[in-house]
Order: structure tokens, then C-alpha cells, then sequence
């Protein structure tokens, strides 16, 4: 079955903004914490940092992909 597509827009955005939520949560617990208290924080921050990161390298290369792709097409012709 598929989903509504208002339900699958509102599904897509809060998975987009996952990782950068995880991160501001981590910066407050972080700021807040004190002591020995804050290096519980610290695991969450870099999560949310590794995947904005390893979702910026994908996004280059599928892009790099993509314009070779359309540059062969063009030499092609």
C-alpha cells in the first residue's frame, strides 16, 4: 500500500531534518551539562555531523555522475 502523499512530504521532511536535530539537541545537552556530565553529548553531536557530512559526499558524487553523464550525451551528438 502506498501512503498519502501530504503523509509521505511530512515524512521526507522530518527525516531531512533528523541529523541537524540531533545536533542542535546534542549542542543543548552539551551547554547545559557540566563537567563529566558532557561527554555523553559528544556521541550524538558527531552522529549528526557524520551524516550531514557522508550525506554531502554522496550528493557530490551523484552529481559528479550525473554531469558526466550529460557531458557524454552532448559529445555524443
Amino acid at each position: 500500500m502506498s501512503q498519502p502523499q501530504a503523509q509521505r512530504s511530512w515524512l521526507l521532511t522530518w527525516l531531512a531534518l533528523a541529523a541537524p536535530l540531533l545536533m542542535l539537541l546534542a549542542l543543548i545537552a552539551l551547554v547545559q551539562r557540566r563537567g563529566a556530565d558532557r561527554v555523553a553529548a559528544v556521541p550524538p553531536l558527531l552522529i549528526g555531523a557524520g551524516l550531514l557530512v557522508s550525506n554531502a559526499v554522496v550528493q557530490g558524487r551523484r552529481r559528479r555522475r550525473l554531469l558526466e553523464t550529460l557531458r557524454q550525451q552532448e559529445i555524443g551528438r
